[in-house]
């Protein structure tokens, strides 16, 4: 028997499955039994170049649709989306080993969100008219060319759909290229997309490491390059992309601070920590992984805090009452081992987990450490993985300027009641995704990204339709031309 997860081919190109299977094999392995369920191979230079070409030439017809014919293809796939729901959810979960608790309402739905939202807009895409006295000039929105997605694993239908959807809404085509650890998701994204009408070519799929992603982003023909990964990956990248003049958006890591005040409701800010520290077992780039509590609550905070992560359950992620699944691979979780262990070395105070879970699969519990210096590597270093680091504090100014003291800059929270204090202090913290009483909403309508070290460019709202977009400009002159001779 096939295992469900298994894909009908590595790759979708051309509005089909393509495979060839003298690429490299790349084994996907669920993260909640370490067994192999599936496996597919990386593109090799012939399966690059048909995505290429196919894309491009597919990209100059789907541009000459009106805005509102692309909308309208893309929004009945985030209805197909929708409809199956519980089977992409399903798959999420094998891809990434999170519970199915969390994916059926935060993986597929928010890729159908992007794609309605951008559908949406896609007929409303136009430019201005600037009047020059009797001239004028007018302005006109145009597509990029080809685009180049490249995934992270943490959220492998999601990033799919937030790069596909405005890049597809503004008339470009894409390539995508998932993560190897999770491959399988955006395979059914292009599939989708191409059953809800979008023209053969408009979005492919191709697996590979590091070196399909370098044979897409330096090749001429590609126009933009949208990252989501790591700082040093970001860095190789945004400069080999500079090296063609493309046009980038970098999602990057963080080291995000979360700041509660002493005035601030406990229950609340519990909460918040945990959304921003355990969901999807700590992997996710924007996690507020400093938490910086004043010294009035602190004793309070961490008590409620251990209560509540205690009462998480770790288990079957296929099983809806899983609340707190497995890292996504063996690798992953053996790089969050080795900084819980410099969490102890360096003197910080466990207050609950710090360890791997006694079951199969790549588990470790939910962990909190203590006392924490800003100095430590827990308290420097993302860690990408369910460890909390709670740091004490005594005034607003202190805490600023701490939680400003690193090369990051996705995210940062805030939990007061005083609210004249909440906008005061978001306003000097150096962080492109923020939060007041509250932390780690996403929604498709705000914009999502980072400055200083966590990138450049904006992911989701109104403002990804500048990043998958160019502006031209046309003067008219309405009377006659004067010139020197």
């Amino acid at each position: 028997m096939t295992h469900p997860a298994q894909p009908k081919a590595s790759h979708f190109i051309n509005g089909e499955y393509v495979e060839d299977t003298s690429g490299t094999p790349i084994p996907v392995i669920y993260a909640a039994t370490g067994e192999q369920i599936a496996t597919v191979y990386a593109a090799t230079p012939a399966i690059v170049e048909q995505a290429l070409s196919t894309a491009k030439e597919a990209q100059k017809a789907w541009a000459k649709m009106t805005g509102t014919e692309r909308g309208r293809i893309l929004r009945r796939a985030a209805d197909i989306m929708r409809e199956r729901n519980h089977e992409l959810s399903v798959l999420e979960t094998y891809d990434t080993g999170k519970p199915l608790q969390e994916t059926l309402v935060a993986d597929a739905t928010s890729g159908a969100d992007a794609l309605e939202y951008f559908g949406g807009l896609a007929g409303s895409l136009t430019g201005e008219h600037i009047p020059m006295g009797e001239d004028w000039v007018y302005t006109v929105r145009e597509a990029l060319g080809l685009c180049v997605g490249i995934g992270a694993w943490n959220y492998p239908t999601q990033i799919a759909c937030w790069k596909g959807a405005p890049a597809l809404a503004c008339g470009n085509s894409m390539v995508f290229k998932p993560s190897e650890t999770t491959p399988l998701c955006a395979l059914k994204v292009a599939e989708i997309l191409h059953e809800a009408g979008a023209p053969a070519g408009i979005y492919n799929v191709i697996q590979g490491m590091g070196e399909v992603g370098g044979a897409l982003v330096t090749d001429p023909r590609v126009d933009k390059v949208s990252l989501t990964g790591s700082v040093p990956t970001g860095k190789k990248v945004y400069a080999a992309a500079a090296e063609g003049m493309k046009h980038v958006t970098m999602e990057l890591g963080g080291k995000s601070p979360l700041i509660i005040f002493d005035d601030a409701d406990v229950e609340n800010a519990v909460g918040g920590a945990i959304n921003g520290n355990f969901y999807s077992s700590g992997q996710v780039c924007s996690n507020g992984t400093r938490v910086f509590v004043q010294k009035g609550i602190k004793e309070k905070f961490l008590a409620r805090l251990a209560e509540r992560t205690g009462a998480a359950v770790l288990g079957d992620p296929q099983d809806e009452a899983t609340s707190f699944g497995p890292m996504v691979s063996e690798n992953q979780m053996n790089i969050v081992l080795g900084y819980i262990e410099k969490g102890k070395e360096e003197g910080a105070r466990l207050v609950c987990g710090g360890n791997r879970a006694d079951m199969p699969g790549f588990f470790v519990e939910p962990t909190v450490f203590a006392d924490v210096t800003d100095g430590m590597t827990i308290a420097r270093e993302e860690i990408f993985g369910p460890v909390m680091s709670v740091l004490d504090f005594d005034t607003e100014e202190e805490v600023i300027a701490r939680a400003n003291d690193t090369e990051f800059g996705l995210s940062a929270g805030v939990f007061t009641n005083d609210f004249s204090r909440a906008h005061r202090v978001i306003g000097q913290l150096e962080a492109g995704s923020c939060f007041i009483n509250s932390y780690n909403d996403a929604p498709v309508e705000a914009p999502f990204g980072g400055v200083k070290a966590s990138g450049v460019g904006r992911e989701n709202s109104k403002e990804a339709i500048k990043h998958f977009s160019q502006v031209k400009s046309v003067y008219v002159r309405m009377g006659d031309v004067e010139a020197a001779f």
